[in-house]
Parts: structure tokens; sequence; C-alpha cells
């Protein structure tokens, strides 16, 4: 059940903890694959008053069927480097999510 030390996400608990680098203002929300050892994430919204963090929650949520309430933002508010806690989630449903290299 443990990640590589490469990817971007590892199992503690009953969560999964993601590191992404996104990208706001994307044609569409997507997975864009591992970009420098974060999981690259196109979101549609513009990083205004906090619309890309929360459009990034309801994507992670939705993509990995959690409650949009299990998916916590631990660090990266102003940032597009971002460290997110998704509780209920496993390694085994993002990697099959992520597309391939």
């Amino acid at each position: 059940m443990n990640s590589s030390p490469a990817l971007p996400w590892s199992q503690q608990g009953d969560a999964l903890l993601l590191r992404v680098f996104v990208q706001p203002r994307a044609s569409r929300n997507q997975f864009c694959g591992i970009h420098e050892g974060e999981l690259k994430l196109r979101l549609t919204s513009p990083p205004v008053d906090g619309a890309a963090n929360e459009c990034c929650r309801e994507f992670l949520a939705k993509k990995l069927k959690v409650p949009k309430s299990a998916v916590t933002l631990i660090s990266g508010d102003s940032s597009r480097h971002k460290r997110i806690r998704i509780a209920g989630a496993t390694t085994q449903q993002i990697e099959q999510l992520i597309p391939p290299a």
C-alpha cells in the first residue's frame, strides 16, 4: 500500500495525501499526469478569491467519489503548488485516474 517516493501521493491512514500543481483558466478540468514531482491539474476556474481552490476541491471530490467535505487544502492557498488531504480515498483510486506517461 506504500507509494514510491517519486509519486506525488501517499496513503496516511484512511486518507490520501496529494501534492498538486494547478494550472488555472484551462479550457476544461482534467488530470495531466505527473509534472516535476506533483500531480498536474488543469482547472477552468481563474485564480481569484479562492475560486481555483474551490474548483480543485470539487474536481477531486467528484473524480474520487468522495464528499467535497472530505477534500481539505493543507497548504498552498494562494499558490499553484498545493498539498491536499482526501479522507476516504486510496492510492489505487488516484492511480486509475492518471493518464499514462
